[in-house]
């Protein structure tokens, strides 16, 4: 870790937007050798964030998608029959996985949704955490090289198909709550990745997003990267359709085709994503009864 952890926080600014106290925080604690848990809604940032850090510390970065098919041995790493059978259980019959090449590395290993692997796979990354090693049966031990880092991320435990997260890992880790950030904040990034504000009405995109979050009938609602390709959605069908990206006839269907996907509605509600929707698109957008008129044909056509 640099030295000069301040001047490293301040580069990260430039490429991560806002979140300052967490780049210190995270900053920290890998500083500190201590593993990280970030904790918080999907689209937060978290992979970005901890992504640009390994690149401005040009640290290997071996990335691990949480799931339930995530067993030991996919982690760990497995031989390979073919070899097996030609030569028995050798070292080079031995094809390493994540956890092993991050410990070999130096890398940042960064484990997402740590909250949907199975119960026997977290007994393998406890055991890591507390002994900064691993030993393969028929291979040897794989001891973490300077520079290893155990980072992971996960979803509030009511989202779907998670669980709740062992005393044992809290007890290893750093924890650190990574919510939606403010709505400037957001917008900044929304014009950023469109490279320029154009004419797609940035603001008003971001403030319908972050009213599905808070929605009633729904359970849980956008991120920024719903917001994002809004955006371009906005852009792409007034090309298309020969209009501003701010017409009802780009806004509404990109309203749709972004967002209905990602919103979840609640258990009972009477209405449907798409309704939803269509309400917050009313409210946002501020489309009259005679403009509606001209956009009854249902969304999603070109």
């Amino acid at each position: 870790m640099t030295s000069n952890a301040t001047s490293l926080v301040d580069r990260l600014q430039g490429r991560v937007i806002g979140r300052r106290s967490e780049l210190e925080q995270t900053v920290a604690a890998l500083a500190g050798r201590r593993h990280l848990l970030l904790e918080g809604p999907p689209g937060t940032g978290k992979s970005t964030m901890l992504r640009s850090l390994a690149e401005e510390l040009d640290r290997p970065f071996v990335f691990v998608e949480g799931n339930a098919e995530l067993t030991p041995a996919r982690l760990i790493g497995s031989f390979d029959p073919a070899i097996v059978l030609q030569a028995g259980y050798t070292e080079e019959a031995f094809q390493p996985g994540p956890l092993c090449e991050a410990l070999s590395s130096g890398a940042m290993l960064y484990v997402e949704e740590i909250n949907r692997i199975p119960e026997e796979t977290l007994n393998v990354l406890i055991g890591v955490m507390s002994e900064a090693a691993i030993t393969v049966p028929r291979v040897g031990q794989f001891s973490a090289e300077p520079g290893f880092a155990f980072v992971a991320a996960m979803n509030p435990f009511d989202a779907v198909g998670t669980a709740r997260i062992a005393g044992a890992i809290y007890d290893r880790v750093c924890r650190l709550e990574i919510g939606y950030q403010d709505k400037t904040t957001e917008t900044q990034i929304v014009t950023a990745a469109l490279g320029s504000v154009g004419d797609a009405p940035v603001e008003q995109i971001v403030a319908l997003c972050r009213d599905t979050r808070s929605h009633p009938d729904l359970r849980s609602g956008s991120s920024v990267r719903g917001a994002i390709d809004m955006a371009v959605m906005c852009q792409e069908l007034g090309l298309i359709r020969g209009v501003a990206p701010t017409d009802p006839l780009a806004t509404r269907d990109a309203t749709q085709c972004a967002l209905s996907g990602r919103v979840r509605v609640r258990d009972g509600a009477s209405r449907s994503a798409g309704e939803i929707l269509e309400e917050l698109w009313l409210r946002h957008f501020g489309v009259t009864d005679e403009v509606n008129d001209q956009v009854e044909e249902p969304s999603g056509k070109v």
